[in-house]
């Protein structure tokens, strides 16, 4: 007895050492291996190559256009995004709770997916530039140009502003509305001086948190872009690719400084802007009715949507099964005769399949463990709690390319430690980068499930003699298990999605996985291309039904 109760007391003591031990492997190691190559050269601590790059006119354009296509993003998610929150807000229509769990799509949906949807879509042999040539227009493709970066962008980023605007939206107190019209105000005049002061905190925190992940973007612009637009993340890529590791550390370290800096302001800003429950909010207008103004609005609106969103999904699907010939199947073939293909060097379909279901299955090992200790400790109540928070979501703020660079010089190379070489695989690194991107969402998912839990139910199993430990693995864990499996989902989804990190680690390796087989089909052939992707959509959306289903209520869930 008295052994149980000693291992009780220990339990969470240990489990804090090892999931720190297993963050300071997977992530502040690589993260400071990137940092210390910037500021090191020959073995001597120097601020020469930072401040060379700071100096090179092309090094300050290439920030200077990140920063100028992100805020242009930001401004077409904003535009495309608005519109969306006010019609979920304010009309009621079947399939409005279906829509609205949607916009939580950019959380799992792998950015390269994007990116061969609206190749799709707009590429040389694309839906759009074939039907406008069957018009008689000579077009030959919309890619490689920055309205198409900025349109992606929209498309991915526009759900979130329209999910957290919406939130906001549905909080608005009627009765202050209906007082201003009622001192003569129109409904412009309402809309303008009483809806959005209150709209703008959350129009705010969804536009910093848009540019952010604009700023960061790989995927996209390497796909739609390539070097002729490329932004910091496809330059620290191209670097790597030539070998030249000092310069791309340097690079991705000014380009981490600057995200952090922007994360820390997104989070210190929406500590600040906590949405309260209206006292009596709007009732939604039915969507089919007689034409209003309102309700024309909220068509047009869907028919743009339809046509942003909808059609690079379609177009994606309708690639993968068409051809010169027409409809066919042989692009899947393609999938499946590749795998028995001699040649060693040419991707393998089937093998990048596996491997993500692999390195899914080793993240999940990894992160829901990591997140559900991260998510009880969040929900303590003890000295230095903050500063664990803010330690354990420092992987939001550093990009995929970032882990991936750290990963590749620190372990897959080798470290040398007590005198002996330590190396790892590529395989082992790549579900290291991806848990450090997914065990966040595991424990943004448990958190507030856990700390929703009745408390007298906690205090009376102490009040019975049941020790903490005992307490959280008989009640509390069992009560927050929809929570867990929606985590558990949400790391599964992010893993197979994972392209950053995982195009880095896989490089001249048999490693690579789905999104890394589409990256490298695409520009050579886009059909089998289409349907890895087809394929990497099938385990995406499945993930995505699982989330919509288990996290009512949860982080990101629902």
């Amino acid at each position: 007895m008295r052994v149980t109760r000693v291992a009780e007391r220990l339990s969470a003591p240990v489990l804090a050492v090892a999931t720190l031990a297993l963050l300071t492997l997977m992530f502040f190691y690589p993260v400071g291996t990137v940092l210390v190559e910037a500021v090191r050269v020959d073995g001597v601590y120097t601020l020469a190559t930072v401040a060379e790059v700071l100096r090179d006119p092309f090094y300050r354009e290439l920030f200077r256009f990140t920063a100028y296509q992100a805020l242009l993003s930001t401004i077409a998610a904003i535009a495309l995004g608005l519109p969306g929150a006010y019609v979920l807000a304010r009309f009621e229509f079947p399939g409005r709770r279906t829509i609205r769990s949607l916009t939580a799509l950019p959380f799992v949906m792998p950015t390269i997916l994007v990116a061969i949807g609206f190749v799709a879509t707009f590429g040389a042999n694309g839906v759009v530039v074939r039907a406008l040539q069957s018009l008689g227009l000579e077009v030959s493709s919309f890619t490689g140009t920055l309205g198409i970066i900025v349109l992606a962008h929209a498309f991915y980023d526009a759900p979130l502003i329209a999910r957290i605007t919406a939130a906001s939206w549905e909080g608005i107190d009627a009765e202050m509305t209906e007082t201003a019209r009622s001192l003569g105000a129109s409904p412009l005049r309402a809309f303008r001086d009483v809806v959005i002061p209150q709209l703008l905190p959350a129009i705010l925190t969804g536009a910093l948190l848009t540019f952010i992940f604009s700023f960061m973007s790989f995927a996209i612009v390497l796909a739609l872009g390539g070097l002729s637009l490329a932004t910091v993340e496809v330059w620290v890529y191209h670097r790597i690719s030539q070998l030249d590791y000092g310069t791309a550390s340097t690079l991705a370290t000014l380009e981490m400084l600057f995200s952090l800096a922007l994360t820390y302001a997104y989070l210190r800003y929406e500590a600040r802007q906590r949405a309260t429950s209206a006292a009596r909010p709007p009732d939604r207008i039915d969507l089919v009715g007689p034409a209003t103004k309102r309700r024309l609005f909220a068509w047009g609106y869907a028919v743009v949507a339809v046509v942003v969103f909808v059609v690079p999904i379609v177009s994606l699907l309708l690639s993968s099964v068409t051809g010169p010939e027409g409809f066919t199947l042989r692009n899947y073939r393609f999938l499946v005769e590749r795998q028995a293909d001699a040649y060693a060097f040419q991707v393998k379909p089937l093998t990048a399949v596996t491997n993500s279901l692999i390195f899914g299955a080793g993240t999940l090992l990894v992160a829901v463990p990591m997140g559900v200790f991260l998510a009880v400790v969040s929900t303590r109540q003890f000295r230095g709690r903050k500063l664990i928070d803010t330690l354990s979501m420092a992987p939001f703020a550093v990009s995929g390319v970032v882990v991936g660079l750290g990963l590749l010089r620190g372990f897959v190379f080798g470290t040398e430690a007590f005198g002996y070489r330590f190396t790892v695989t590529g395989g082992l690194a790549i579900v290291a980068a991806h848990a450090v991107g997914a065990y966040p969402f595991v424990t943004r998912n448990v958190a507030p499930a856990l700390s929703g839990i009745d408390g007298s139910i906690v205090e009376s199993a102490r009040s019975l003699g049941a020790s903490r430990a005992r307490v959280m693995l008989d009640i509390e864990l069992p009560l927050v298990i929809p929570a867990v499996l929606a985590g558990t989902a949400f790391a599964f989804a992010i893993s197979v999605g994972e392209f950053d990190s995982t195009v880095i680690l896989a490089t001249g390796g048999t490693s690579y996985t789905m999104p890394v087989a589409i990256e490298r089909f695409i520009g050579r052939r886009l059909g089998p291309a289409t349907a890895m992707g087809v394929v990497l959509l099938v385990v995406t959306s499945v993930s995505f039904v699982i989330i919509d289903r288990l996290g009512e209520g949860s982080g990101f869930g629902g």
